[in-house]
């Protein structure tokens, strides 16, 4: 049981236990170093003593906290065990129709692997060279039998977005042909409204969101989808109990991130001093940096002299990979600024 006791501390002591005594710095995986909020370890601690308890209760709170928080009503929402599941459960549910679906590259892949092995063919649409997701080459790729459009904003990993007018108007026209489904993810961390207003109206428009980021729970694996409710009850079909896999703990904890506002802010705003200093710093050090809206950068190697990813070992920071060969495009995890400066300092 000691592992709990961290639910309890403080963020700043927390966060000192995460990243003592020889652990890595994470810079891999777009997680908050700042989560969860307190309120969020409290009710997770209390959780533990009500996990006896199958969590019906808590079920129908988080739904309706979510349809308030969305401006939606409950019927246009489905829980799952993180936004990666629910685009499992999209997958499953379209590839009943073999056909194709459409994603950027470079954007978030991990749930494609489920989707080719239902047998459905991915095509991928490069990015512009600004490296944003081209909607205009997204909507002439769809032919008669692409069944789904994945479209990520902002991007991972690119950290771009797409302008929010034309994100509408390729939403009205792709949603004629084709579900489209939109991860948010990461809108949080932007000024940027949601697109989750237009599926009253709209069967083929499924947007996902997730408490994994800026709510600092990317392991209590809490996600959501907000869509008609027609289509919500489809894809709950392929759930044995709708809206039924996330924990009490987990949900408690969702619950309790919803109410904490001072705490998103806090990280909002840490999060851009942080990025705006590593990106000036990464520019300096004559790497090009894409403009980011996100909690991450993608940034170019090209003219790096070392060898950054070796530089990263050696010095015990988790990295990720090169996503583009072309440019040596990569991409690093905003964590505090104290660990952006430490990144600075050994890749300099």
């Amino acid at each position: 049981m000691a592992p709990f006791k961290t639910f309890a501390l403080p963020v700043s002591i927390a966060q000192a236990v995460d990243t003592a005594a020889g652990n890595p710095i994470r810079l891999s995986s777009n997680e908050n170093p700042y989560g969860p909020c307190p309120l969020a370890r409290k009710a997770m601690a209390e959780g533990i003593n009500s996990s006896n308890r199958y969590n019906w209760g808590t079920a129908e709170q988080l739904m309706a906290a979510l349809a308030k928080k969305e401006g939606v009503t409950e019927d246009n929402i489905l829980i799952g065990a993180g936004s990666t599941v629910i685009l499992d459960l999209i997958v499953q549910w379209l590839a009943f129709k073999k056909g194709n679906f459409i994603v950027g590259h470079p954007s978030y892949i991990n749930w494609t692997k489920r989707a080719e092995k239902l047998g459905l063919k991915k095509i991928a649409v490069p990015v512009t060279p600004g490296k944003e997701l081209s909607l205009a080459a997204m909507l002439s790729a769809i032919d008669a039998d692409t069944r789904m459009i994945y479209v990520c904003n902002p991007n991972n990993p690119t950290g771009t977005f797409c302008e929010h007018k034309a994100l509408i108007d390729f939403i009205k026209a792709a949603t004629e042909k084709a579900m489209v489904v939109v991860d948010e993810a990461y809108i949080d961390f932007t000024d940027q409204p949601s697109v989750s207003h237009l599926i009253a109206d709209n069967k083929n428009l499924v947007v996902v969101k997730t408490f994994s980021k800026i709510y600092g729970l990317a392991g209590a694996r809490t996600g959501y989808a907000i869509a008609h409710k027609d289509t919500i009850n489809q894809i709950a079909e392929l759930q044995t109990w709708a809206n039924g896999d996330v924990s009490v703990v987990s949900r408690a904890a969702a619950l309790a991130s919803l109410a904490d506002v001072d705490f998103v802010k806090q990280c909002h705003a840490k999060n851009t001093a942080a990025r705006n200093y590593t990106m000036e710093q990464l520019t300096r050090l004559g790497m090009r940096c894409i403009p980011s809206v996100t909690n991450f950068i993608y940034f170019s190697l090209a003219d790096y002299k070392k060898d950054f990813f070796d530089v990263l070992k050696s010095n015990n920071i988790e990295g990720t990979f090169i996503y583009e060969e072309e440019g040596q495009w990569t991409r690093i995890t905003v964590g505090t600024m104290d660990e952006m400066r430490q990144l600075i300092k050994v890749l300099q």
